[in-house]
């Protein structure tokens, strides 16, 4: 399902939509100095969960559109961004990832199962202990809604991760632009995680670091990665401008 204008520059993908309201900050700063759109991926409670079917919704949707647009997601949605990028790169002028390891798969879901595995939680508690390790800032949400809430995020995961294994996805990079974005303090994309990216980037593409923030930084500190995100786009007009113009004079 996506949640769109007509006209737009840039797509936030998102796999997230119980959690938008922590996307929700940054996305209206963006907002203020381009068209952006939505995309959100929805799944039934009958339907199994699979990264493919995410893609191909998004390219469904993606298809009728003239031109390429910059692509930007956060964690799961980051992860279908990723995989469609690969996959469609005639689609995608720029990617832009945030919390998004280079092992596409290990989203926070993961360290929900792990905890599950290692400690024989219950499903609240361990969601519980997840919450408490993302968050590093002080939130105003009472803590029940906020496990009801990752909950259905759980329900909503487009991948096979499970009490029994954790799906693991293709690593690598992309063919176009691309910019890596994680918070200072997230357990999931630690700063040697984050840096793994180096094997993958091409000249031009970006790693960047929230001088704060966790696994959600991009909602407590939405004017800093808006500020980041823009210079990197700006970066991209600028390159095509110049080849456009060089082009015209042969």
């Amino acid at each position: 399902m996506s949640i769109s204008r007509d006209a737009f520059d840039v797509l936030w993908v998102s796999g997230s939509p119980s959690l938008r309201c922590f996307s929700m900050p940054l996305i209206k700063r963006l907002s203020r100095h381009t068209d952006i759109a939505g995309w959100e991926y929805f799944q039934t409670l009958d339907e199994p969960g699979c990264i493919d079917t995410a893609v191909e919704l998004l390219h469904n949707y993606l298809i009728t559109r003239p031109f390429a647009v910059h692509l930007i997601g956060h964690g799961i949605g980051g992860t279908i961004a990723l995989i469609f990028a690969r996959r469609y790169p005639q689609f995608v002028k720029s990617l832009t990832l945030l919390s998004v390891a280079v092992q596409p798969a290990n989203t926070w879901h993961v360290n929900y199962y792990q905890q599950r595995q290692i400690y024989s939680l219950s499903r609240s508690e361990a969601l519980l202990n997840t919450i408490n390790n993302l968050f590093r800032e002080e939130i105003t949400y009472h803590p029940q809604k906020l496990i009801n809430q990752f909950n259905k995020d759980l329900d909503n995961l487009p991948l096979m991760h499970s009490l029994f294994d954790i799906e693991k996805l293709p690593v690598g990079g992309v063919s176009m632009p691309l910019m890596i974005c994680g918070g200072q303090v997230d357990p999931i994309l630690s700063y040697l995680e984050l840096y793994k990216w180096k094997e993958w980037l091409k000249p031009g593409d970006i790693i960047w670091k929230c001088p704060q923030g966790s696994h959600f930084f991009h909602s407590f500190y939405p004017d800093l990665v808006c500020e980041e995100v823009l210079k990197f786009w700006k970066k991209q007009q600028n390159h095509t401008l110049q080849k456009d113009f060089i082009e015209s004079q042969i």
